[in-house]
């Protein structure tokens, strides 16, 4: 079970292993497992396991005010209703409640803890940048693409002291960080909130961009095209004389490869 593939729909997920997941004793392994756990149920055995089960209706409140029961509206509520549970706690029953979360085995319970760092007004940006970094490490795909996401409001209301913090994130030796630095600033990400600053002004983010130009990793890489791509759509010209240099000053397939990926909206327009 451990080192099955993953269904490809939600309806063959077989009945032990969702339990499973919903119970918090297995992870995910595709993103067809992760949109199909039941938040609620998750967080019902979720309070059980933590002793907190008259706490529920608290995550009920914040919950019902929910027009859409989406994972990604899901996720922030939850983590906002823990928050307020976590902040009527003692402080040493604060931190082992936090850190049971941060560490389980569910890639789900941790996606909460990773964005609960992101919403807590109490930390600084460069505290919430050292608290989110495990989980931009974590080996869990849902678990950093929910850790970026959780970053993202923090980082568009205070975006220069962002860009000069996650100037050593690009130069860290895992490949996880890298990318992690790079997608939380994409102008425009798919699934974000969009940077109007580095749709206007793109240059602004490209120290970041100019250390991982020629990343050896293809998670890197890819991220790096997708930052440009979206750039692109307004700020062509930029763009287009960034990738020109680029394949001057660094003629390495791993350059190629992000040009040609941050070029493919550009080349559609021809």
């Amino acid at each position: 079970m451990l080192h099955r593939k993953g269904a490809r729909k939600g309806t063959d997920i077989p009945t032990d292993v969702l339990q499973l997941l919903q119970q918090g004793q297995l992870e995910t392994v595709n993103l067809t497992e992760w949109l199909a756990v039941d938040h609620v149920v998750l967080l019902r055995n979720a309070l059980d396991e933590f002793g907190l089960q008259r706490s529920f209706n608290v995550f009920l409140t914040e919950l019902d005010h929910l027009k859409e029961k989406k994972i990604m509206k899901m996720i922030p509520a939850i983590a906002q209703a823990w928050l307020h549970v976590l902040e009527q706690q003692a402080l040493e029953e604060r931190t082992r409640l936090f850190d049971a979360m941060a560490s389980h085995l569910s890639d789900s319970i941790r996606c909460w803890a990773a964005y609960i760092i992101g919403i807590d007004s109490r930390l600084s940006l460069e505290e919430k940048l050292a608290g989110i970094r495990p989980f931009a490490a974590d080996s869990h795909f849902g678990v950093r693409e929910i850790a970026w996401m959780a970053m993202r409001e923090p980082i568009f209301l205070q975006l220069h002291e962002a860009l000069a913090l996650l100037n050593s994130w690009v130069r860290n030796e895992d490949a996880n960080i890298r990318r992690f630095a790079i997608e939380l600033t994409r102008p425009q990400g798919v699934w974000a909130k969009h940077i109007p600053e580095l749709k206007e002004h793109p240059e602004l983010a490209l120290p970041l961009l100019e250390a991982v130009q020629s990343d050896p990793v293809k998670y890197v890489q890819d991220s790096v095209g997708n930052w440009l791509n979206d750039a692109s759509k307004t700020n062509p010209e930029w763009v287009t004389q960034v990738c020109d240099t680029w394949l001057m000053t660094s003629d390495t397939k791993e350059t190629k490869r992000i040009v040609t990926r941050a070029q493919r909206s550009l080349n559609k327009m021809k």
